[in-house]
């Protein structure tokens, strides 16, 4: 079994205090964990993150 290639962002930088969401996909869905707790995963249809992540970005926080 191969290792999952899990995405950090660019922004993250690296060392303590830089933790993140970090994202891989799983067809056919997207798995995320945090960074500081990377045991805890969840998942998520495409569509479903997709308009999760366009309602966060419409609400301005």
């Amino acid at each position: 079994m191969s290792a999952t290639a899990w995405q950090k962002s660019s922004f993250s930088g690296s060392g303590d205090g830089n933790n993140c969401v970090e994202p891989t996909a799983a067809d056919p869905h997207v798995r995320l964990r945090e960074s500081d707790a990377p045991a805890v995963e969840l998942s998520a249809g495409a569509k479903a993150l997709a308009q999760f992540m366009h309602a966060i970005k419409a609400s301005g926080q």
